[in-house]
């Protein structure tokens, strides 16, 4: 498991940290390692902004959720505002992940 070999377990984990581990747990260079995380990333996104959801079998899927319209308070002013609905992401881990952390 990639967690595992971190040298700083149970500690955050950066973007920087990941694509080293990336590289090394892959034997690629560090470049590729960045390129790959990043079309990666760009590509979950893309089908987000799409609507679709990505599924990646035994880790999780991504999806897109609508967060209602809803009023709330301008903690600064107390001043109560509306807050619009909105579409947020929104990932549900898959069993074998789930699996991997208990």
């Amino acid at each position: 498991m990639l967690a595992a070999t971190f040298s700083c377990y149970g500690a955050q984990v950066n973007k920087t940290e990941l694509i080293e581990e990336i590289a090394k747990s892959a034997d690629i260079t560090k470049a590729s390692a960045t390129r790959a995380l990043d079309a990666m990333i760009e590509a979950v996104t893309t089908s987000l902004q799409k609507n679709d959801s990505v599924t990646l079998v035994g880790f999780g899927t991504f999806s897109v959720g609508e967060r209602a319209a809803r009023a709330g308070r301008n903690p600064r002013t107390k001043e109560a505002i509306k807050i619009k609905a909105a579409k947020v992401p929104k990932f549900k881990a898959g069993k074998a992940l789930k699996d991997a952390v208990n």
